[in-house]
């Protein structure tokens, strides 16, 4: 340990630029990986916010939701057996406000449960970004496959659908809307897959989510640059500790030909590298905590102390791999042979 700290202030400079690489890396990562969760909110909240259980649809819709029929005696007789079940549909579409502006959203609408806004016949009920824009409730909104008039009745809170705000809608104007008379998808809190219905094909939540399109693309991507990251700084880690140890063959060499164990020298290394890691971390897990603080109101940054918490052990994981594959050689150093190359 002693001889750990001595070498750290010996060589400052060394570790001081190996410390802030890896708080560079950390910071993005942690930057990165708060966008991805942000925008898988704003991708399916809608989804994301239901308890665990399973999504069905018709088969005859390959994995399709927006294709999905399913017929009205199913139907019924999955929500008889299933009392907490619910059945519901969703389309993209737009309102127009009272100033005949456009406003994307996504209609959704459902049969009666807890998990859906339940509203009437000409009533919807918005997520509340769309407050921020201005909708206020009682104001009356427009669609133009909609003989009437929506009365706004309330706002709900985390209601997003690919990247659109929810609207919800009663049956009768969805049917109105969209000229169909079938759900296209059931939701069993906590069901099982093998009770699936004839002609249905069931789907946990996360493999639902991966049916739909922009939502399985845009996470596949930034959390593979989240992981090219945290492996990039594994190989900081041995790259820098081969260079130092290759440097400090010699030494090495002399402290085994006194008796220091191998186990002590990898002890001082991986003292090192906890050092440096637990210190870049602290500060870009604190730099990143007030970027989420200071991210303006509509980016998409959800950084949690979960994700927060996982992602610092796996930099701790991969920084110790790193350092301990890159300190493998010290194991075949042979105190003569080492000394004879010259002493540090």
């Amino acid at each position: 340990m002693n001889i750990a700290w001595k070498e750290m202030k010996k060589n400052k400079m060394r570790f001081v630029i190996l410390g802030s690489i890896v708080f560079l890396v950390s910071l993005l990562t942690f930057i990165i990986s708060g966008l991805a969760n942000g925008l898988s909110q704003d991708n399916a909240a809608l989804i994301k916010d239901l308890p665990n259980g399973q999504f069905y649809m018709t088969k005859d819709a390959e994995e399709t939701y927006n294709l999905s029929r399913i017929n009205k005696s199913t139907q019924d007789k999955i929500l008889q057996k299933k009392k907490d079940a619910v059945a519901f549909s969703i389309q993209m579409g737009f309102i127009n406000d009272r100033a005949e502006k456009q406003r994307s959203v996504a209609f959704v609408t459902s049969t009666d449960s807890t998990y859906f806004q339940k509203v009437n016949k000409g009533e919807i009920v918005l997520d509340r970004s769309m407050e921020d824009e201005g909708i206020k409730v009682g104001d009356t909104l427009t669609n133009n496959q909609y003989s009437g008039k929506f009365i706004v009745k309330g706002f709900a809170d985390q209601s997003k659908y690919s990247h659109a705000p929810v609207a919800y809608i009663s049956r009768e104007d969805y049917k109105e809307i969209y000229r169909v008379n079938e759900m296209q998808l059931i939701f069993v809190p906590g069901g099982d897959s093998a009770q699936s219905s004839a002609g249905l094909q069931s789907f946990s939540k996360k493999q639902f989510l991966n049916t739909i399109s922009s939502y399985k693309a845009e996470q596949m991507s930034l959390n593979m640059i989240v992981w090219f990251l945290v492996v990039i700084s594994g190989m900081l880690f041995a790259i820098f500790f081969y260079m130092m140890n290759v440097q400090k063959i010699g030494l090495y060499g002399i402290l085994k030909a006194i008796g220091l164990k191998t186990s002590a020298l990898f002890k001082m290394m991986w003292t090192q590298m906890v050092f440096i890691t637990v210190i870049a971390l602290g500060l870009s897990v604190a730099l990143s905590q007030v970027f989420n603080w200071l991210a303006p109101k509509g980016m998409p940054f959800s950084l949690t102390p979960e994700t927060t918490v996982q992602l610092s052990i796996v930099f701790l994981i991969i920084g110790f791999v790193g350092a301990t594959l890159s300190g493998m050689q010290i194991k075949k150093v042979e105190p003569l042979q080492a000394i004879q190359q010259g002493e540090v």
